[in-house]
């Protein structure tokens, strides 16, 4: 039987490594060809091959930076060009600039806020053309619990409440072309930039997401896949009466 998202074609940026690429992964798995979109070229390419290999669809690697407009147009005619449509954008490309506000420069502040808000504005813009023509359409953003507030991320946090914003603009300003806007907001999930966090705070990886995972409801952290499975729901017809929402995918209430 065909997958919920046979016949669609995603776009996931950030998708060569963590969350993106377990999203990618996922709605591969519905069946829908995928274009993978990161600052890492090599690495969108690779992560795009072992899709296409584990699942049987098209995936195809791209090189790109989402705050740069001009390519972002490049990048959203050539997925056109190479898989013949545009039906799903998950803007997930984001990075951190953590720092207490005191010592945080323009340049933390800036860098954040053009990946995460400036990126997913330019991309969205760009993508929702292509879903129009098609009267259908599915816009996630990566948001996070950060955006209730987080010591030492208020470049990250700001970033990540507007997500939530812009997806519940869209919703309504494109709702009527078929296409739904839904923000996901991940709370602690065990990834490689988490990782890396642990390390520069001095503190064991492991020790550190089992201390964390004690706070978390469920008594777990989350992985990649938890939050993959709800953008892959989002992203798919059952979920066509959900638009201008943000499910918050953190083992326990937040928001």
């Amino acid at each position: 039987m065909a997958g919920r998202s046979a016949g669609r074609v995603a776009l996931v940026t950030g998708g060569a490594r963590g969350i993106g690429a377990a999203t990618a992964a996922r709605l591969a798995e519905d069946g829908a060809a995928i274009a993978i979109a990161d600052l890492d070229g090599a690495g969108a390419e690779k992560t795009a091959a072992e899709i296409a290999a584990a699942h049987g669809v098209k995936a195809i690697g791209l090189k790109a930076n989402v705050a740069e407009a001009a390519a972002v147009e490049a990048m959203i005619t050539e997925v056109v060009a190479r898989l013949g449509a545009l039906d799903i954008l998950v803007n997930n490309a984001g990075i951190t600039r953590d720092n207490l506000i005191y010592r945080m420069t323009d340049e933390d502040w800036d860098s954040v806020i053009d990946v995460h808000l400036k990126g997913a504005f330019l991309c969205a813009r760009a993508a929702q053309r292509e879903m129009v023509k098609r009267g259908w359409g599915r816009i996630v953003n990566l948001s996070s619990a950060s955006a209730l507030g987080n010591r030492g991320q208020t470049n990250y946090s700001t970033a990540k409440a507007g997500l939530q914003g812009m997806a519940r603009t869209l919703a309504i300003e494109l709702g009527r072309y078929g296409i739904t806007a839904n923000a996901v907001a991940p709370g602690f999930i065990d990834t490689e930039m988490t990782r890396q966090t642990a390390i520069r705070m001095g503190r064991d990886p492991e020790e550190w997401k089992a201390e964390v995972a004690q706070n978390i409801p469920v008594r777990r952290a989350g992985v990649p896949r938890d939050v993959a499975n709800v953008i892959a729901f989002l992203c798919s017809d059952d979920a066509s009466f959900v638009s201008g929402q943000v499910i918050y995918v953190a083992g326990g209430p937040r928001g």
